[in-house]
């Protein structure tokens, strides 16, 4: 999409999604490629690959400046989740390395890769579901960190998107925000590329 048609998108969430629909539906078609709910083993890798995202990510959520725009973000920290599931379906975490993020990260790219996480919620209730059928696991065993908050994923991402659209950027920030986003998810590509193969 050129910039001037991103430009004529209202809301900045919406610009995101334009700018990242790319790389984002490359990411979705290699996950699904992989047929991660054909065993709980193939399942596993794909948790692992989570846990190597929002380990990257997991700074984020002590951030003073996200904690302040974000209602609940403390509660939207999925890593201790995505390790209990590890655990339920009998994997080791990951090597310890340090995230990609960190407190000092500036805000957009902040929100950028914010933006991957939340977004990913929202999938994940559909992912939740198929783990469910095919492989019999659910929020207390191996699939805790897809499940939908209690009041309702839909809800939890209308609220990031809110403060995503209303908080003051300049246009080179957007841009700035638009490259984290981006590389959020080359970095998971990356790890599914790892682990799933």
């Amino acid at each position: 999409m050129n910039e001037t048609a991103l430009e004529s998108i209202a809301a900045r969430s919406q610009r995101l999604k334009a700018a990242t629909h790319a790389t984002h539906d490359r990411l979705d078609k290699t996950i699904m490629a992989r047929d991660i709910f054909a065993s709980r083993e193939k399942f596993a890798k794909f948790v692992r690959v989570q846990y190597r995202f929002h380990r990257d990510i997991d700074a984020l959520y002590g951030n003073e400046a996200l904690v302040a725009l974000i209602p609940n973000l403390g509660e939207r920290r999925r890593l201790l989740k995505i390790a209990t599931d590890l655990s339920d379906l009998r994997q080791a975490l990951p090597l310890p390395v340090p995230g990609k993020l960190d407190n000092g990260t500036s805000l957009p790219t902040a929100l950028g890769w914010l933006y991957v996480a939340e977004g990913s919620n929202l999938g994940g209730t559909i992912l939740y579901k198929l783990a469910s059928q095919k492989l019999g696991l659910g929020s207390g065993l191996g699939a805790s960190h897809l499940a939908a908050h209690p009041d309702g994923a839909a809800r939890h991402w209308r609220e990031f998107t809110k403060v995503l659209d209303s908080v003051p950027l300049s246009p080179a920030q957007e841009g700035e925000m638009v490259l984290g986003a981006e590389a959020a998810f080359r970095a998971v590509q990356g790890y599914v590329r790892e682990e799933i193969g």
